[in-house]
């Protein structure tokens, strides 16, 4: 018998108790995995200091690595240390990752002069890409096995238990991502650190270090429980031997006179049988199919990452309530909550009714067009942003200003906000000569003091990225997203003045100090307010048709994939072509940062049409490959193999072996010329010498 079942007879509601503990786990998991990615690009952005392209490069390498990895984790369980060993050991990896990511995102670590700059960037970004690593490790490697391990649970006879289970199984999972993608920028948000009050990087990485090590705790705890199934063999890995004995074979006898075949996987049947030939034939077709997949995935997963710093230059204000940019992404999880029953339920059984064969393949079709749509979509509402956003220099211009003031002038930049203060008369500056000028935004705490005198005063000199123009002038980035509000203290020896401005993003305010300039009471009334550029005023909810589209491409796209894909594999090897699937979403973030890196796209837009265009050519592709395709059935074709008379199989067993002495045969003639040949070679030299 296998471990634990002696313990099934403890159920509740007809489940074993055990389930209960997997669900809990995988739902904390979830929370976990998806919180701490929601906040990840703007973490890269305004804590590491890495531009747009970096930030997403970096964030799409950790997104396919942690698609990579399941294939490691499936052998490893099926083939070593079984699926429960795995879990727990590749967790405590995953939580240590967690704990990692979170201590790097402490400003206070580095922060010897505490001005609220981190002194030793270097470290903080050692530390998070260790932490991604581990996590990449960690999550990759579990997610084969965990839903895996709660359907080893159930008895033969409990099909229906196991079938309620894995519904609620992945309603944990998606319960899981909404809230964490809910929660998560909003404890980002929050003010935190023993010197400086910043944005909470860490405790928005923190909260999910912690849910990580609830969902370890809470699966240890269920350790006597479970029924824990000693590993098998993984069926991976013998059809990767299959197919390299049958490229391996075919090679051997590449010769003219040897008979072809029907199919070069029947090259494989002097070492394999039938029935494995036929199944990783039927395998192999489908993932052909998989083959441009991936593009799809490209545009899909930059919801977390282009779309999100689209989100950081609109205005999150909906009322009462401020949205996020990292919070945009819930509208995906939501919208799949309630695109799903409508399409199962509604659209696909009218569509049946009218009589259109809307086959699974013509339906990933579709969403493929879907997703191109979004980014259209997306494309429209970046030119939209561009037409109130302030020009800044590309990556190959610099940008000088000059200001001439009569001598004094002071610029202060607040993410992509410009405010320049100017002061007028000499005199007054004369009489206040220590005072300084003191910025709030948001949680940044910023101080520069008057540039010295100048009839004409070069304010600012940069090449490159406007990000390193920042740097430049405050030693530190600001996330400032919406209407803010913005404080300026004037402090001298004759008192101080408070000066508060509503701000919006892009805009630019000259703030002027008059001469008569007192610090007395409502002092700030004195001081005039000039706008030089308006605010950015488009609105988050211009997103939502994008993430609609995009949602719509997901449902019809992904739910129908997996659909398809189950139905034309074998029943053994549904793993296999799992692995595939979860393989297309990695080569798509790496089709991301590729593109990221090797575009030269100045406009943002412009890469949107880029990638839209792309899943649209792919489209075309896809859709004539799928014109070829022959639906089969499984079943049907294993049950063939299983009905084959015995003398039948012993006649195959014997060519076989035939076949197998005669190609090992040729081989020694092959070695014997090939030795007789060196052998002369070597005699011709020697009689040279």
């Amino acid at each position: 018998r296998r471990r634990g079942e002696g313990l099934q007879e403890k159920k509740f509601c007809g489940f074993p108790i055990s389930i209960f503990f997997i669900v809990v786990n995988e739902f904390c998991e979830r929370f976990s995995y998806y919180g701490m990615r929601a906040v990840l690009v703007l973490y890269f952005k305004y804590f590491l200091q890495w531009d747009d392209d970096l930030s997403t490069t970096i964030y799409h390498t950790f997104v396919a690595l942690c698609y990579l990895t399941p294939i490691l984790g499936a052998i490893v369980a099926d083939s070593w240390l079984g699926k429960f060993k795995t879990i727990v050991y590749l967790s405590i990896v995953y939580t240590l990752g967690q704990v990692v990511l979170a201590v790097s995102a402490i400003h206070d670590i580095s922060d010897a002069n505490r001005d609220g700059t981190p002194d030793n960037m270097t470290l903080h970004v050692a530390l998070s890409m260790l932490g991604l690593l581990l996590i990449a490790l960690g999550t990759g490697g579990i997610k084969p096995c965990v839903a895996a391990f709660g359907g080893d649970q159930f008895q033969d006879h409990q099909e229906k238990q196991r079938s309620t289970f894995f519904s609620i199984f992945y309603l944990s999972i998606n319960a899981g991502s909404l809230l964490s993608t809910v929660i998560t920028p909003i404890l980002r948000a929050q003010e935190c650190g023993i010197y400086t009050q910043q944005q909470c990087y860490s405790l928005a990485f923190g909260v999910p270090a912690a849910l990580m090590v609830v969902s370890l705790i809470v699966f240890i705890i269920g350790s006597g429980m479970y029924i824990k199934t000693p590993p098998q063999g993984n069926i991976m890995v013998k059809v990767f031997r299959c197919i390299a004995f049958a490229i391996k074979n075919r090679f051997r006898h590449r010769a003219s006179e040897f008979p072809k075949r029907t199919h070069w996987m029947d090259w494989s049947e002097e070492k394999y049988d039938k029935l494995l030939i036929a199944q990783v034939k039927m395998v192999l077709r489908v993932l052909f199919l998989y083959i441009p997949l991936p593009m799809f995935w490209a545009l899909f997963d930059q919801q977390g990452s282009r779309w999100t710093l689209q989100a950081t230059i609109m205005n999150g204000d909906f009322g009462i309530l401020k949205i996020q940019p990292d919070q945009m992404q819930t509208v995906n999880p939501i919208l799949i909550l309630a695109l799903v029953p409508i399409m199962d339920s509604l659209l696909y059984p009218l569509i049946a009714k009218c009589k259109i064969n809307f086959t699974p393949l013509k339906r990933m079709t579709v969403g493929m067009l879907f997703a191109a749509l979004a980014f259209i979509a997306a494309a429209l509402v970046q030119i939209q942003i561009d037409q109130t956003m302030p020009k800044f220099p590309s990556s190959s211009e610099g940008q000088v200003k000059f200001i001439n003031i009569n001598n004094r002038s002071l610029e202060v930049k607040a993410g992509t906000s410009e405010f320049t203060l100017g002061v007028f008369q000499r005199s007054w500056l004369e009489r206040n000569s220590w005072g300084e000028l003191w910025g709030h935004c948001r949680q940044q705490h910023v101080r520069l003091r008057h540039v010295p005198a100048g009839g004409v005063r070069l304010l600012s000199s940069h090449l490159g990225h406007k990000q390193s123009y920042h740097r430049e002038v405050f030693g530190s980035d600001f996330c400032c997203s919406g209407s803010i509000s913005t404080q300026f203290r004037v402090e001298s020896a004759a008192g101080e003045c408070v000066y508060s401005q509503d701000l919006g993003f892009g805009s630019s305010f000259t703030l002027i100090i008059p001469p008569t300039f007192a610090f007395v009471d409502n002092c700030g009334q004195s001081i005039q307010t000039v706008v030089d550029i308006k605010p950015n005023t488009i609105h988050m909810a211009w997103q939502i048709p994008q993430y609609f589209l995009m949602t719509l491409g997901e449902v019809v796209f992904s739910v129908t994939g997996l659909e398809f894909a189950y139905s034309q594999a074998p029943s053994n090897m549904k793993s296999v072509l799992q692995a595939g699937w979860l393989l297309t979403v990695a080569v798509g973030n790496i089709i991301v940062l590729i593109i990221a890196e090797a575009a030269t796209l100045d406009d943002q837009w412009a890469e949107y049409i880029l990638f839209a265009s792309l899943l649209v050519v792919v489209c075309f592709i896809f859709a004539f490959m799928a014109h070829f395709y022959t639906y089969i059935d499984p079943a049907k074709i294993e049950a063939q193999f299983a009905e084959r008379d015995p003398e039948e199989k012993e006649k195959e067993k014997r060519k076989s072996v035939e076949m197998t002495r005669k190609g090992s045969a040729e081989q020694r003639k092959e070695d014997r010329r090939s030795s007789d040949s060196s052998s002369d070679k070597e005699k011709t030299r020697q009689t040279r010498i």
